[in-house]
């Protein structure tokens, strides 16, 4: 072959490969774009095989998934509502979970707050939430806020989610949650639980009423009952918090199921759920209506007249005089014959522990006056019925609310002693064994 055919045919066979080239190219670019047809979204081989049980959901699938990663929800409160609300939310791949609260693990906290271990007593809740979060799943961001929310810090805290969930247990908060919401411009998913029930609603959610178009004024504060005072089953508040982590997936994907001007009541000792219809919103809130007169965050602590936790303040209604140690009960006990002492606490607490010798009169029964034979009766059969008469309960406060009542009733001329702390101080300075709760 000489050297110019050698030249043609060399150029022919490059050609040849060039178009070669130019047909490879073509059938990438056409299998580029079948497979961007048929893969239209961001998530990874990994968090579809992850979440494939719940993308198979009709009313979930990839735009589901794809909202649940970029979603940001922040969990105010971890514990019986919030442990439970964000259990679920991480596992269902809500990309950016914030936690709020001040408290620490306590023993007592453990039948209803799964996501705490007994190794957690005495740390951070937001710091043993978060870590039991990231090891159910690594691939969400979990943000911590060991502190208690309040006018100064809640709409710096909150205006990097989407959707808040209200899982505090005192009205407070809760006023301080929604106000905040309402000037943030986000929905709140409120819940409570305490004993055998809890209920459930959405505010502020696409002109649907705020927490103050319903409840204008706060409660007063003795009529407000918590899991300390009241107690609460587990699974109850575990309910609540999984249907509150229900509702922010429900707006999340913005559609129909929301409970919005509607409210869900549940009765776990009938096991039954009822939802109700809520007075829609009103133009005259003070937060929310057509002329607010509330712009900016208050004292919420001075507006409900309680303060923004579930720690039970020390009460003083009663003059020093009035009142008798643990130490001086102890010896009263030891020296004066068996006097009378009378425990105002329910008769479920009483079944509990109790003072050998001691006489159940809750303070309900002392109150609506129901209970006055019954303590004359005890008081004379007293051996010393001239003696002073003690009054205990759990902490110090309801014991000073009894002697009140008692002492104007003048029964039988009898003399009232509150033992200052209660139970509780019985059980720290003089029987260590002596159980609390």
């Amino acid at each position: 072959m000489d050297a110019l055919n050698f030249l043609s045919k060399k150029e022919e066979v490059e050609k040849e490969i060039n178009e070669l080239k130019s047909q490879i190219e073509e059938k990438k670019r056409v299998l580029e774009t079948l497979v961007s047809n048929q893969n239209k979204h961001n998530l990874t081989n990994w968090e579809i095989s992850r979440y494939s049980r719940q993308i198979l959901v009709p009313n979930i699938g990839i735009k589901g998934q794809e909202s649940f990663k970029n979603g940001k929800v922040l969990i105010i409160g971890a514990g019986g509502l919030g442990c439970p609300a964000a259990q679920y939310l991480a596992g269902c791949g809500i990309g950016h979970i914030g936690l709020v609260d001040y408290d620490e693990v306590e023993e007592n906290n453990l039948h209803r707050q799964l996501l705490h271990q007994e190794n957690s007593i005495g740390t951070s809740k937001v710091r043993s939430a978060a870590q039991a979060l990231r090891s159910i799943n690594s691939h969400i961001k979990v943000d911590e806020y060991p502190v208690q929310l309040n006018s100064l810090n809640a709409i710096q805290i909150m205006q990097s989610y989407s959707v808040v969930i209200d899982a505090s247990d005192n009205p407070s908060t809760r006023y301080l949650v929604n106000d905040a919401c309402i000037m943030t411009k986000l929905p709140l998913v409120s819940g409570s639980a305490v004993g055998m029930e809890g209920q459930l609603t959405v505010y502020n959610y696409k002109g649907g009423p705020c927490y103050r178009c319903l409840f204008p004024d706060p409660p007063p504060p003795n009529t407000v009952s918590n899991c300390g005072d009241a107690g609460v089953l587990g699974p109850v508040p575990g309910v609540i918090g999984t249907m509150q982590a229900l509702q922010a997936i429900h707006i999340l994907l913005e559609s129909e199921g929301v409970l919005s001007s509607k409210l869900l009541l549940f009765d776990g000792a009938d096991t039954k759920f009822r939802t109700v219809k809520l007075r829609g919103k009103s133009a005259g809130c003070v937060v929310c209506g057509e002329n607010p007169t509330i712009t900016r965050l208050i004292d919420y602590e001075q507006f409900c007249g309680a303060p923004a936790n579930d720690k039970h303040a020390a009460v003083n209604l009663l003059k020093p005089e009035e009142r008798i140690t643990v130490s001086e009960l102890r010896t009263a006990l030891k020296e004066k014959g068996k006097p009378v002492v009378i425990d105002v606490r329910s008769k479920t607490e009483f079944d509990i522990c109790r003072l050998p010798g001691s006489v159940n009169i809750p303070l309900a029964d002392i109150e609506k006056q129901s209970a006055q034979n019954t303590l004359k009766s005890v008081i004379s059969k007293s051996p010393n019925p001239n003696e002073p008469v003690y009054v205990i309960c759990r902490r110090g406060n309801d014991s000073q609310k009894a002697v009140k009542k008692l002492r104007e009733l003048m029964l039988l001329n009898q003399d009232f002693f509150d033992v200052r702390g209660g139970l509780h101080a019985w059980a720290r300075d003089i029987d260590h064994t002596f159980p609390i709760y």
